[in-house]
């Protein structure tokens, strides 16, 4: 493991002025990180698992295509989110919404016929057997970015639900009525990024967006600055193998935190929910140092 303790040399980027954030295409979002979790399945460790959340992240693309449209976020609460300053998308309002239970409903019956190890098989079967109470105590839980240990499993299905929805609700949304929240804070939900994004597209190459582990929502954040507690101090780049590799552990010596940064800029195809998973050797490398894992991935959660 490669051990950098000193700013990403870098360049910043090449734009004054990078647009704030890029609202989800749901479709295309869960069919991209569908055909990434098959490709990563092809040469990892971790195959089965890459394989089960290949079929899931399939599903959830046709559910984003046939569900009936959600609930549209009403004027009222677009005005009040704009006045003040935050996430149109109130998380905590979602759990007991109809559209989230439909969501749920469909992910469940789509995933009792896909393949999957008897774990999963029968966390899925608790899902389905499980009463309103439980399933909103689920739900709350991924919408709140915080997942018990020893639940984890369970909470994968409604995960996927609460990243359908929110993608939806996203997708229904104006970039231009979004404005900064917070580090490390998604403008369009309030929910917390999965990893950050050295992008490589043109009119954005070297500009650093975040990704939510929710609603799949890119928003700009400062190229160096930890996306925990916002300092530009103490930042180190940590790495398998190379310095040169395109998945990397930045560190913070101040909150001692870390998230993971992709670099786009030199692999196009760095997915950020997959790779994330994918990447798993970055993680076990890091439960050796001080550092805890910041970003939030529910497809994760328990590795």
């Amino acid at each position: 493991m490669s051990d950098e303790f000193k700013p990403d040399p870098a360049s910043i980027g090449g734009v004054a002025k990078p647009p704030l954030a890029f609202l989800p295409t749901p479709v295309s979002v869960f069919q991209t990180r569908a055909r990434r979790f098959a490709f990563l399945a092809e040469t990892s460790e971790l195959a089965p698992y890459l394989v089960l959340l290949a079929g899931l992240t399939r599903l959830q693309a046709r559910l984003v295509a046939t569900l009936p449209a959600p609930a549209p976020l009403s004027a009222g609460q677009l005005g009040r989110a704009a006045a003040a300053a935050m996430p149109p998308i109130d998380r905590a309002s979602l759990v007991t919404d109809p559209d989230l239970a439909a969501a749920l409903d469909a992910v469940l019956d789509g995933a009792a016929e896909l393949e999957m190890p008897a774990v999963a098989r029968q966390a899925l079967a608790a899902v389905v057997q499980a009463n309103a109470d439980q399933r909103h105590w689920l739900l709350a839980n991924v919408l709140a970015d915080e997942i018990p240990a020893e639940a984890t499993a369970e909470h994968l299905f409604a995960a996927l639900a609460v990243q359908v929805h929110l993608a939806r609700l996203a997708a229904s949304l104006e970039v231009a009525t979004l404005a900064p929240v917070g580090i490390g804070v998604c403008p369009a939900c309030g929910g917390r990024p999965v990893s950050s994004s050295v992008m490589g597209l043109q009119g954005i190459e070297n500009v650093r967006y975040a990704t939510c582990a929710g609603c799949a929502t890119q928003w700009n954040e400062v190229r160096i600055r930890c996306l925990g507690c916002g300092t530009t101090k103490g930042l180190g780049y940590r790495s398998v193998g190379t310095d040169e590799a395109t998945v990397k552990a930045e560190t913070c010596s101040g909150c001692q935190r870390w998230f993971k940064i992709f670099y786009q800029v030199k692999n196009a195809s760095l997915e950020p929910v997959a790779d994330d998973v994918g990447s798993l050797g970055l993680d076990l490398l890091m439960q050796d140092t001080p550092y805890r894992r910041a970003g939030f991935n529910p497809l994760l959660v328990g590795y």
